[in-house]
């Protein structure tokens, strides 16, 4: 049996857990081109080692972070995502706030 250790939650069984893919961070809504949305968006590196990934428990619906080694499928540690985030990110539409 896998073993998750969820921040809220504990520890708990892999089947109460759905992946949420890699992390990747988010451009610049404002400087970024429609390119670099599009590879933000579509395109993964699918990297072999230590990778930060998205988790949800199902159950309480709380998303956190996990390092895990692809390689070994080893999970190095799980932590709330205030460690990455300090706010939240408003992404508005600049032609819409000149009306």
């Amino acid at each position: 049996m896998k073993l998750l250790n969820c921040p809220l939650n504990g520890i708990r069984n892999i089947s109460e857990f759905s992946y949420g893919g890699e992390y990747h961070p988010m451009p610049d809504h404002i400087a970024s081109s429609s390119r670099d949305w599009a590879e933000y968006v579509f395109f993964h590196d699918n990297n072999a080692g230590i990778v930060t990934e998205w988790w949800c428990h199902i159950a309480s619906s709380f998303w956190f972070l996990a390092e895990r080694n692809t390689v070994t499928d080893e999970i190095i540690r799980t932590f709330k995502t205030d460690e990455l985030f300090h706010g939240r990110a408003d992404v508005t539409d600049p032609k819409s706030e000149s009306k």
